[in-house]
């Protein structure tokens, strides 16, 4: 047993692809330090401990390796990251979602980070969504709300149109659903040249992702996020051209939007009006087609979130106040759960006994001082579904 106060690292079962771990790595005891976003000064940091995310390399009976990073207690709230990025790179942010009682599941999808690629015959958006449904399986988690950013909202839309009992919401972040997304996915195939120019607009968005100059602190807490991603890139390049050309010869997602809509999922687009990649009409024609909330998020360009560590945390506060907090209510309702029922009850109930996700999230000691934070870099509006 861990004392308290300190967090379980480097729990895998089965060996790492990028090191030669043996598989029976133990649970190694460390005093750290939190992940966490901006300040106002060092001393006041040190007053809040925000949780910290647990990575650990998990492997499917079928053999398939796969990284998640897992912190928190309560409902379960499972995130998939954009191409080209990995769970972790989300630390800062989804940090700050634990104290609205969730759970976070952070997955790697197949040819990011800590999770293996797919085999040539089998890269398409529908067997990436499937590989997510397995890991699920696996981890023990029947039902959670699910979000998603870029290509990963993507994956937990098609996810929740084939399997609708998993989820108890859709949260779409800058995701490449809806009828443009789908028309510009058209004009890619017949002219792939204009994919040189996304490139060119995605790279540049990433480059501005880290604050240089506004913030030399926050740029280097998420340097260090985002070193080991692009090292990783750098090595193997070809890992990526399994998901682009997924994305390329994807179908439609008019289909899994309306059956969203038709299983009465509460969805909820929320999107950067400056995001130039995956421009905001994509997520007005998600919100339509299922009927959801659209969240516009002000001058937010496609990585906003990883800009800001608090601007979707707030926005999660404002939507667990409405459609969302309804949702969860109804999931915790449905196993038998009272209003008042606690985190440790939740888990019980949420969760079969002995479940994974149980075992791999690390017990910590968190004591989250509200006024520590900063106010949200953006502003936002929600236009509700009509």
């Amino acid at each position: 047993m861990l004392e308290e106060g300190w967090e379980p690292i480097a729990v895998r079962t089965g060996a790492d692809e990028a090191d030669e771990e043996p598989d029976n790595v133990r649970h190694l005891a460390v005093a750290t330090d939190p992940v966490i976003g901006p300040g106002p000064t060092v001393d006041e940091e040190a007053e809040a401990a925000l949780p910290r995310l647990a990575r650990h390399t998990i492997t499917l009976a079928d053999g398939h390796q796969v990284g998640v990073a897992v912190c928190g207690q309560g409902v379960p709230l499972v995130v998939v990251h954009g191409f080209s990025a990995e769970g972790i790179l989300y630390a800062q942010t989804l940090s700050r979602l634990v104290d609205l009682g969730f759970r976070v599941i952070a997955v790697d999808t197949a040819g990011h980070g800590g999770t293996l690629g797919l085999p040539t015959d089998a890269q398409t958006m529908e067997s990436y969504a499937a590989l997510l449904g397995r890991v699920l399986d696996h981890l023990g988690v029947p039902k959670a709300v699910l979000a998603g950013h870029s290509m990963g909202g993507r994956l937990v839309t098609e996810l929740a149109a084939r399997q609708p009992h998993r989820a108890i919401a859709v949260i779409l972040l800058d995701a490449i659903v809806g009828d443009t997304w789908d028309r510009m996915v058209n004009v890619f195939r017949v002219l792939p040249g204009l994919l040189v120019g996304m490139g060119a607009t995605l790279a540049l968005d990433t480059a501005t992702t880290v604050p240089l100059f506004r913030d030399p602190r926050q740029a280097l807490k998420l340097g260090r996020l985002l070193a080991p991603t692009v090292a990783g890139h750098v090595r193997r390049p070809w890992r990526l051209l399994g998901p682009a050309a997924s994305i390329l010869r994807s179908r439609g997602t008019k289909w899994m939007l309306e059956r969203l809509k038709h299983e009465r999922i509460p969805v909820f687009a929320i999107h950067g009006d400056w995001d130039v990649p995956v421009p905001i009409k994509t997520a007005k024609d998600a919100a339509r087609r299922a009927r959801g909330d659209l969240v516009v998020v002000e001058r937010g360009t496609h990585s906003w979130l990883l800009k800001d560590p608090e601007t979707l945390p707030a926005v999660m506060h404002a939507l667990m106040k409405g459609r969302l907090g309804t949702a969860v209510l109804k999931a915790r309702l449905e196993v038998g759960l009272d209003v008042d029922a606690t985190r440790e009850d939740i888990d019980a109930a949420m969760y079969p006994p002995g479940a994974l996700v149980l075992e791999l999230t690390p017990r910590q000691k968190v004591v989250d001082v509200e006024h520590l934070h900063r106010p949200p870099r953006y502003r936002w509006r929600v236009l509700p579904a009509r």
